[in-house]
């Protein structure tokens, strides 16, 4: 029988290998352009980038989901996060959801991923 030392390093172990897996969302690629899923959390006290949710990044916005200022928040937010105009960051689908899909031109996905961190 284990001692209590042995049980605590093994569950301690399994949470190191837990969080140090990478885990990724997905970027597909089209021609010049990429896009992935993002689920919006509007009315947020920060912007930021707070999580993964299944294959989407799980995004915070100051912005309210009123009269598309959560969109303009979100696209003008992942510009400067990606270091793109704005006018190559688009919404894709999702205008009036909590998912939507993110479309950028002139990156790939690779570059998207180096940036994001």
């Amino acid at each position: 029988m284990p001692d209590a030392g042995e049980v605590h390093r093994f569950f301690s172990s399994l949470r190191m290998t837990k969080r140090s897996r990478q885990t990724m969302f997905a970027i597909h690629e089209h021609d010049s352009t990429i896009t992935f899923a993002v689920k919006v959390h509007p009315r947020a006290k920060k912007n930021a980038i707070t999580g993964e949710f299944r294959d989407a990044l799980k995004v915070s916005l100051t912005s309210p989901p009123v009269e598309g200022r959560a969109n303009e928040a979100c696209i003008e937010f992942f510009a400067k996060l990606l270091k793109v105009p704005r006018s190559s960051v688009t919404i894709a689908s999702g205008q009036t959801s909590r998912n939507k899909v993110i479309r950028i031109a002139g990156l790939t996905a690779q570059q998207v991923r180096e940036r994001l961190g």
